[in-house]
Formats: structure tokens, C-alpha cells, sequence
């Protein structure tokens, strides 16, 4: 197939006025994949200097739509324009050199490359034949300062946290100078001041020009940052509006195609017995310093703390994952020595990662695969060392359909699914086995509300029916509504634990915001 040259720019429009010929448009996309219908005569039109964002439940077909737009998926019908001007045959590089620059939420970095080597990584500067370092370094720096990020163009990305890692994908295209920036929720790994810096940055775009194409499940960034809005369902456009004027209850109508009268449910908490008890828990790389927390049977207990507080790191080496250098762990009143992942799943714990495709999920295995796993040593799937693969099969799609996972095709890779799906797949390997207490790590990070509702129904189930279940958290409404008790920390110490008229916003956002030893303010990553 021939290649269209690339389009040349119209004259100069206002940016970001409805009379703005739209930078970006396509015209009745479709893109099945095998026993699929992703999207179904899907339209968009971007213009310059706006904020589009792109709201939808998850499986609705965002994903697959950007990736279209980013010359990852080839459309199977329909039209692609630039600039009122056919696209033709796309590829990445093809759309980059059109000036489409997406950032993933799933990252497209070389762990093994350095920040400067993967901002370059396929446009690496030359001077007489060899590759220019010098110019390398200057040009990261530069654009590292502008955003001001605070991040280390040195650095191996292999050794950085996500955040920073995100960091390096929004500076990776921001180089290439867009005209079409697409975030794919860009703050779900940042702290609130990065946050900040970010919308700075796309208020600066946006007056420059640049269309940008925003996917988020966050009203308050939506709501903020959008100009107009296209929602999505069933992989279907469902209608484009205004963002001014347009109300939380009629987008979240819009993208279900039902009412949502509480996303919460109403959880009737009965606290039982002590179930998982920690007494003064440091852990050896001292992330939790002296950390005395209770979970019991029947009730939701809350942990909530700003970002690199050490409350990830309490329930990852209550489960064994965190080396410890003092305390006890406790399970139903006995010492828990020597936690470890497979002890404590024989023992009734299970922990739910945040990070689903580093730590949760085999991206290429099948739902079938990735919900077993963990529960190869029961009777239901195994006997005498031999897989039973029809009791395997049976209680896997027994659990599925409990977990309302769209499509319950268990032969399915994960890696098809969207982060709603995948969050149910993670959840089913704790509900496979008799599990009574769950450790949940930021569950609904990159879930849209419709899988949210389906997550809490099954917190509400699993509550009401006995189970003991800690919920880390950086979101207080989703902390507040859903939990008995709340624990606060900071800076690696439980500082309060919180119940009953005592448990408010303000309760916990003084603990957050209390001075530290050194006179400082902890303000970093607070999603409210």
C-alpha cells in the first residue's frame, strides 16, 4: 500500500474555539479482533488548543480508539484525517512524525536504558557519524527542567518508581514537539504537587495550540482540565458535549447507560474478632517504623497516608513481600513467624497488588491461568499433584461470572482485557481459595466507575459475610465511605486510627497535613 505524504498544516486558527478546523478527525472507526467488535463506527473530532478528554467504563473502547489514533491498530473501516486530509497507512512512527505523541498508561520504556537513552530512543542526534551525547544530555535536561520534574536523566528507568517513571513518558513526548498529545491517565501514579506541575503544563499547551486528548476516570481533573467531552459504550460514541454545565450523574448515565444513584454501597460492618494484628512492625528498609494496626472479622479497616507514607509497604510485609527487622505479625491470635506469600495464603491471607502488571498478572496467560494460580493446592482443582482441568475450569467461570467480568471468556490472554477486567481477574484468585482476610492495595487505581461499583459490591459481600478486609487507599471518598476504622500514617509511623463521629475528611487531612520533626508540611499526594 502506498504511503500519503504528510499533510501539510492549514493557516493558523484561534486554538480552542468552536471555529477552529479540527486538527484531528475520524469519521465511522471500526476495529474488531477476534470474536470482538472493539469499536463500532466510532467519530472524533479534535481541534487545536482544546482538552478532549475521552470518558468511558472500561472495556468501552477508549483504549482501542487511541491506539488507533497512535498508529498502533490499523482502523478495519472508516476514515482518519488530518487536517481535513487522509492520514493514509499509519504506524507509530508514521503518527509521530504527523506530530501524535500518546503516553500510554502502560509504559513504553526500555528498563534497561537510561531516562536520556529513552527520551531519544529511535531519534538519536548525530554529529559526524557518531552519536551525540553532549547534545543528548543538554536537550534532557532541558526539557526535564521545563516541566520540572523532578527527575534524573541518568537514571537507569529500570530503578525508578512509577511515578518518575511516568515522569519520563510525559517528557518523551512532550521532545517530540506534538500537535496531538493524548494522556492515558496521566496522574494515577503522581503525587499532588506533580499533579499540579502536569495541569500547569497542559494549561501551557493547551494556549499554545496544542489538541490534547485526555483519558481519565477522575471527575475533579476532568471537570478542571476538559473543554469538551466524547463519551463512549460498548465501544460505541454515545454523544460529544460541553464539559461546562454537564453534571457528574449524567456523565456517569452516559457512560453506563443506567442511573447511579450511590456509587457506595451502604455496608452493614460487625466487627469481630481480631484477625490480622500488628504489633510495633518495622520493616528492615525502615519504610514502617513501629506500626501497631488491627483488622477484624466483619468490617472494612481503612489505611490511608499520603504517597511514600509506608502504608503500602505495612500490608505488603504483613503477606511476606517486605523483609522485617522487628514486631509480630498475628493471624486469628497466633504468631505469624516468618511471613511469606505461600504461608500466608495456606493460611487464609491474600494480598491484592497495586501494580497489576508488574506483581498481579501473567499478561499473556488466560483468565483460566491467572485466577488458579494461587489455589493449585485445593482439592476444587487439584488432587494427588494432578491438575483436575474440568474442576479448574468450573470453579474458575463460577467466580468470573460472580465478579460480572465482561467478556466471562476464561481462554481469554488477560492482556486483552481493560484495568477494570484485569482488577476482577486479580480479585478471583483471592475468592478461589477460603480466604478470610484481604489486603487490598490500591484497588481501583485505572478503573472507571462501573467496575468501582462492582468492586465495592463485592467488598460489601465479602464484609457482611465475615471476612476481615484492609483497604489501602490514596482516594478518601473511596477511604471514608467504605471503611469502619481508618488508620492514619505519615512518614512511616501510625499516627491516628480513626471510627466512628471521629472519622471525617478534615479528621484525616489534619494527620496528613500535621508538621513533621523537621518543621515541614506533608502536602504530597493527596487524591481527594
Amino acid at each position: 500500500m502506498a504511503v500519503a505524504p504528510l499533510p501539510t498544516a492549514p493557516a493558523p486558527v484561534a486554538p480552542g474555539t468552536a471555529s477552529a478546523a479540527p486538527v484531528l478527525s475520524l469519521r465511522g472507526i471500526v476495529k474488531c479482533f477476534p470474536g470482538v467488535r472493539a469499536l463500532d463506527g466510532v467519530s472524533l473530532d479534535v481541534r487545536p488548543g482544546e482538552v478532549h478528554v475521552l470518558l468511558g467504563e472500561n472495556g468501552a473502547g477508549k483504549s482501542t480508539l487511541i491506539n488507533v489514533i497512535a498508529g498502533t491498530f490499523a482502523a478495519d473501516a472508516g476514515d482518519y484525517l488530518i487536517d481535513g486530509m487522509p492520514a493514509g497507512a499509519l504506524t507509530p512512527q508514521r503518527a509521530r512524525a504527523l506530530g501524535i505523541c500518546p503516553v500510554f498508561q502502560e509504559f513504553s520504556l526500555a528498563p534497561n536504558l537510561t531516562v536520556e537513552d529513552n527520551l531519544f530512543l529511535g531519534r538519536e542526534p548525530r554529529r559526524l557519524g557518531f552519536l551525540d551525547r553532549r547534545a543528548m544530555r543538554a536537550e534532557a535536561r532541558r526539557i526535564i527542567a521545563d516541566l520540572g520534574f523532578d527527575l534524573d536523566p541518568a537514571r537507569t528507568v529500570a530503578t525508578l518508581s512509577r511515578a518518575h517513571q511516568q515522569m519520563a513518558e510525559i517528557a518523551k513526548a512532550l521532545l517530540a514537539e506534538p500537535r496531538v498529545l493524548i494522556l492515558d491517565e496521566p496522574t494515577a501514579s503522581l503525587t499532588e504537587s506533580e499533579t499540579e506541575k502536569l495541569f500547569g503544563l497542559i494549561e501551557r499547551l493547551r494556549a499554545e495550540g496544542v489538541a490534547i486528548i485526555y483519558v481519565s476516570h477522575r471527575m475533579p481533573e476532568i471537570r478542571r482540565l476538559g473543554d469538551r467531552i466524547t463519551v463512549l459504550r460498548d465501544g460505541r460514541h454515545v454523544r460529544t458535549l460541553p464539559m461546562a454545565g454537564v453534571t457528574e450523574e449524567a456523565l456517569v448515565e452516559l457512560m453506563t447507560g443506567r442511573k447511579v444513584e450511590v456509587l457506595f454501597p451502604h455496608i452493614q460492618h460487625r466487627p469481630g474478632e481480631a484477625a490480622l494484628e500488628l504489633r510495633g512492625l518495622t520493616t528492615a528498609d525502615r519504610s514502617v517504623q513501629g506500626a501497631d494496626f488491627v483488622a477484624r472479622r466483619g468490617e472494612i479497616t481503612g489505611i490511608a497516608g499520603l504517597v511514600g507514607c509506608g502504608k503500602s509497604e505495612l500490608v505488603r510485609a504483613a503477606y511476606g513481600l517486605c523483609p522485617l527487622e522487628g514486631g509480630e505479625v498475628r493471624l486469628f491470635g497466633e504468631t505469624f513467624r516468618h511471613p511469606s506469600p505461600a504461608r500466608a495464603l495456606r493460611q487464609g491471607l491474600c494480598y491484592f497488588p497495586s501494580d497489576r502488571v508488574a506483581e498481579g498478572l501473567a499478561l499473556e496467560r488466560p483468565i483460566r491461568e491467572n485466577a488458579s494460580m494461587a489455589a493449585l493446592d485445593e482439592a476444587a482443582i487439584a488432587r494427588g499433584g494432578v491438575l483436575r482441568r474440568a474442576g479448574e475450569r468450573g470453579l474458575i467461570q463460577r467466580t468470573v461470572e460472580r465478579l460480572a467480568l465482561r467478556p466471562a471468556h476464561i481462554e481469554r490472554p488477560v492482556g486483552a482485557l481493560s484495568g477494570g477486567n484485569r482488577q476482577k481477574v486479580v480479585l478471583a484468585r483471592g475468592l478461589v481459595r477460603d480466604t478470610q482476610v484481604f489486603l487490598f492495595d490500591e484497588p481501583t487505581v485505572g478503573i472507571d466507575v462501573g467496575a468501582k461499583a462492582d468492586l465495592y459490591a463485592v467488598l460489601k459481600e465479602l464484609a457482611e459475610g465475615g471476612a476481615a478486609i484492609v483497604l489501602v487507599s490514596s482516594e478518601l471518598p473511596e477511604v471514608l465511605h467504605l471503611s469502619n476504622r481508618v488508620y492514619v500514617m505519615h512518614r512511616s509511623r501510625m499516627i491516628a486510627e480513626l471510627s466512628g463521629a471521629d472519622l471525617t475528611e478534615q479528621a484525616i487531612l489534619s494527620c496528613f497535613f500535621a508538621e513533621t520533626g523537621d518543621g515541614r508540611t506533608g502536602r504530597e499526594g493527596v487524591a481527594s
